[in-house]
């Protein structure tokens, strides 16, 4: 395995929940970037972060860093030289073939941490399953003269998604929609069957990280669009399209992942036609697009053009336990799709399929009772970011599960790690921007219960109130330089 420089960042989100735990908070560093080196995740000859560097954006003193770092270097598993670096130790055997991409993005390893008492603002997802779904299980009746095997999706399934699209005005065929585990797994199907390493990707800045991770593991180059308050920035798309000729434009017009902005329907129009025009596949990410809390909102960007490639899901409107995803697009990319998901699972599962197709069929009520308990999570996560951080800006949302909360000044990778340590784990809007920028936003969902969002509220305040003094003085700093 080569060598490879490790960033701050990267190194920072491979760290996850580090300080959770109990104890001084060098040996819980150690223990993690032990943890990290013992699973292979930082190969032999790898170079860590200078220490002050990484004590910046871990917001602790240099000192945590340089103690975590020596305790290592006893243990064997670093080598430290002046004016060298900090590097890990080379191995006697190195582990076989390549390479491969793992996730850094921190919304995914929150995941995989063992639960704690760290409050998960990170991962905007339904907390619970709905009522009714249990029993909705308990009262399956599986098919008894079928193999179980459906790459294309479970042919009622694939009906009954046909008539919701039907019911929002676009009229379709169940050929038309290939089933998937979920939508991360419709994007990476899209992903590896249009997009070669090298190839460029229209995406929005920021974005659903999620769906970075996937061009980034195709080695694909990413070409960001900003996103403003009307959403999308349609004649700078455009431009890109017109220009380089991306494989894929990956794009999400309704309440968008994480800004909340709608794309106005002649926008959305403009770039379908473009994408048209330009031979680009256009990505539309539908998992959010039906959580409008006034009921109403833009059709899919598929009701304004034929090759419209649509990505839905039941994550979010039902419970994300319940993996049933799909794609809907022209008939002959759908049968490639389905050729492909047969090569890596066969099909997803049937029961859980049986019981979507269920539910599709009187959807209104569930989708109603979900949207209600959004609006009310919405305005008290304003309400009580407004009592305790008044400083921070919260703008409303249309709809959809987050809010976009900008920072008066610092960064959020920084204060992520303090807010850690206070006990709730937050996305910074740099993990979700190909652009870079921004940096001093948060996203914040708010699908937890009324006492648990209000206590994950008072530990941000906490939080900030640690934090603040020195970002205050470090922006104060910045501006006298820039006089």
């Amino acid at each position: 395995m080569d060598p490879m420089t490790l960033s701050v960042d990267e190194l920072v989100a491979w760290l996850g929940r580090w300080s959770a735990g109990r104890g001084p908070l060098y040996l819980l560093l150690a223990a993690r970037v032990r943890q990290l080196i013992d699973e292979g995740l930082l190969p032999p000859g790898a170079t860590l972060p200078p220490d002050r560097r990484l004590a910046s954006a871990l917001s602790v003193g240099r000192t945590t860093v340089v103690a975590a770092y020596d305790t290592l270097r006893q243990e064997g598993r670093l080598v430290r030289r002046q004016g060298s670096g900090t590097r890990v130790a080379p191995a006697a055997l190195a582990p076989p073939g390549p390479r491969v991409t793992e996730t850094s993005n921190p919304m995914f390893l929150h995941l995989l941490e063992a639960s704690d008492d760290v409050i998960l603002l990170s991962c905007a997802a339904p907390p619970s399953p709905p009522r009714g779904l249990a029993e909705a299980y308990a009262g399956l009746v599986l098919p008894t003269d079928d193999l179980g095997y459906h790459p294309a999706g479970l042919p009622a399934l694939r009906a009954a998604i046909a008539r919701r699209y039907e019911e929002r005005g676009v009229p379709t065929d169940p050929a038309q929609l290939l089933v998937t585990t979920g939508a991360q797994q419709g994007i990476a199907l899209l992903t590896r069957l249009l997009v070669a390493p090298g190839d460029a990707v229209l995406v929005e800045a920021p974005s659903y990280p999620g769906a970075l991770d996937l061009f980034r593991e195709a080695a694909a180059v990413p070409h960001p669009v900003a996103v403003g308050p009307d959403g999308l920035d349609v004649p700078a798309a455009i431009a890109v399209m017109e220009r380089h000729r991306p494989s894929l434009a990956y794009v999400i017009p309704h309440l968008h992942n994480p800004t909340g902005t709608v794309l106005p329907p002649l926008l959305g129009r403009r770039l379908v036609a473009a994408a048209e025009a330009c031979g680009v596949p256009l990505v539309d990410d539908e998992v959010l697009s039906e959580l409008r809390f006034d009921g109403s909102g833009p059709p899919p960007l598929s009701s304004y053009g034929r090759e419209v490639i649509g990505v839905g899901s039941l994550s979010k409107t039902v419970w994300g336990g319940l993996r049933i995803g799909w794609v809907r697009g022209p008939a002959p990319l759908i049968a490639r799709l389905a050729r492909l998901k047969a090569l890596h699972d066969l099909g997803s599962d049937v029961p859980s399929q049986l019981v979507a197709a269920r539910l599709l069929g009187s959807f209104g009520p569930l989708l109603q009772a979900r949207v209600a308990e959004l609006r009310s999570g919405h305005d008290l996560l304003r309400t009580e970011l407004a009592r305790l951080l008044p400083s921070w800006d919260c703008p409303p949302a249309a709809g959809g599960q987050t809010l976009w909360v900008r920072l008066p000044y610092g960064d959020g990778v920084s204060f992520a790690q303090i807010a850690l340590r206070h006990g709730v784990a937050v996305l910074p809007g740099s993990t979700m921007d190909a652009l870079g920028g921004s940096t001093r936003r948060l996203r914040l969902h708010f699908l937890l219960e009324p006492a648990l969002l209000s206590e994950a509220v008072r530990r941000l305040a906490a939080a900030w109130a640690e934090y603040a003094p020195g970002a205050a003085a470090g922006h104060a700093a910045l501006n006298a330089l820039a006089v």
